[in-house]
């Protein structure tokens, strides 16, 4: 489940910087519905700009078919943990209501897996594996936004993007190492999808976003442990919160 303490502190952040750039929340009011700032923003075919993201991580997880619990473990639960994200951002305007975006960034990606054992004396024990990632990201976005009202417009994103982990332990050796680490692959696919809000301000375009991202790939690295051997397969997801400065 998303964190709601963090999801607070973006939606703070982001109405500091709209009352920072854009004058009390009267005059940002005025502004959206009276003059319109950037009133040649859509004339110009090509945008840059960067976001700032906060992200929530966590796995699909297929068990193997045949695997019937013999041996202790009772189950497996996500335990999403938080991140953030650092992006730059190419934006192409095929019009005024659709652009392409090209956004590659760094992702620091944190997720956990806590797994549920049965003790001999009936008792259980838990234990908490987690996997770290940076990822280097190359999304490709398409934008459909809406029509601007004075100084505000809403949109939709939908698009695909490849990830190089560039913290994989995927090599690592569990037959030497001091803990059994959950290997991971250090390529994957996803698809995103979200939307958001468009803030036109007197010196740049400023935006609210929300998506969510699915791997496509089994990134599981397999092994006879009995960490691994449950499992069939694990996709990535995440949610994201951003900021967009665009220029």
């Amino acid at each position: 489940m998303f964190p709601h303490s963090r999801f607070r502190i973006w939606i703070a952040a982001a109405a500091c910087c709209l009352i920072m750039f854009g004058g009390s929340p009267e005059a940002l009011g005025q502004r959206i519905k009276g003059q319109r700032n950037l009133e040649r923003f859509d004339s110009y075919w090509l945008h840059f700009g960067f976001l700032l993201s906060s992200n929530t991580s966590s796995f699909f997880i297929d068990y193997k078919p045949d695997f019937t619990f013999g041996d202790s473990l009772l189950g497996i639960d996500n335990v999403p943990q938080a991140g953030f994200n650092l992006a730059l951002l190419a934006s192409y305007n095929l019009s005024k209501n659709i652009n392409f975006r090209f956004v590659p960034g760094l992702s620091f990606q944190d997720r956990g897996l806590n797994y549920r054992f049965l003790n001999a004396d009936g008792t259980t024990e838990t234990y908490l594996k987690r996997t770290e990632s940076v990822w280097l990201e190359f999304p490709l976005l398409a934008k459909f936004r809406t029509n601007r009202t004075g100084n505000f417009a809403a949109y939709a994103i939908v698009g695909g993007k490849y990830g190089i982990d560039m913290q994989s332990q995927k090599d690592v050796n569990n037959a030497v190492a001091q803990e059994i680490i959950i290997k991971l692959q250090d390529r994957d696919v996803s698809v995103e999808a979200g939307g958001g809000f468009d803030f036109f301000l007197p010196y740049f375009k400023f935006a609210i976003e929300f998506k969510t991202a699915i791997g496509l790939r089994n990134i599981l690295v397999d092994e006879p442990h009995q960490f691994a051997a449950p499992i069939e397969r694990l996709r990535s997801r995440a949610f994201v919160v951003s900021i967009t400065f665009e220029g």
